[in-house]
């Protein structure tokens, strides 16, 4: 049965000045760091047969944290596994948004991928994955705009809840197809929590 580990990456210093990144290459924030090597704690001792991350700098970081503390090799980058793309929107702040286009600005088209663009992306590197480790237990370092269309594909409703960073979701192929058998888990993160 293969088993795939969503991972979101750790926050960015752009996540904490709420800016839309998409496909921006912006690296982790210091607290983006430390919840990485909480969530490489978390799964020492869990058997993960490799990791393979987007390509992007905040995502790639926090895998190398992962396969550095649990040994778990990693497999590659690969584009495909990228956020999805803001388009326009990229780079601004909620305010700017409001600015430059008014309260409405979700309803534009401002260039920002579609569900269907980006669910054809994932199932062209999801036939690549079975292919070549099928069977496996394999973490996929992504992103939160990414992860969530394609989940919600899954589980047949739209992911209400914001996957947060470094939050884990599993999906396990069964004879029924993609079940989710965790859902943006962040117990890991409880330290933080604790010492706010």
């Amino acid at each position: 049965m293969t088993t795939i580990g969503f991972i979101r990456h750790g926050t960015t210093e752009w996540n904490l000045a709420g800016r839309m990144q998409g496909q921006m290459d912006t690296p982790l924030a210091e607290v983006g760091r430390i919840q990485a090597d909480l969530l490489a704690n978390r799964l020492v001792g869990e058997a993960w047969d490799g990791i393979l991350s987007s390509d992007l700098k905040r995502a790639s970081e926090t895998a190398q944290t992962i396969s550095k503390v649990t040994g778990t090799p990693i497999l590659g980058e690969d584009r495909r596994l990228r956020e999805r793309s803001f388009g326009q929107v990229e780079g601004t702040t909620l305010e700017e948004r409001v600015q430059r286009w008014g309260e409405k600005w979700r309803e534009l088209d401002l260039g920002m991928e579609t569900d269907e663009a980006l669910l054809e992306r994932w199932g062209s590197f999801l036939n690549d994955l079975e292919d070549q480790h099928s069977g496996k237990r394999i973490l996929l370092v992504s992103h939160g705009g990414y992860i969530a269309p394609i989940l919600g594909h899954y589980i047949g409703r739209t992911i209400e809840e914001h996957l947060q960073n470094t939050s884990l979701t599993i999906l396990q192929k069964s004879s029924e197809g993609w079940v989710c058998s965790l859902l943006n888990c962040t117990a890991h993160l409880a330290v933080l929590e604790n010492r706010a």
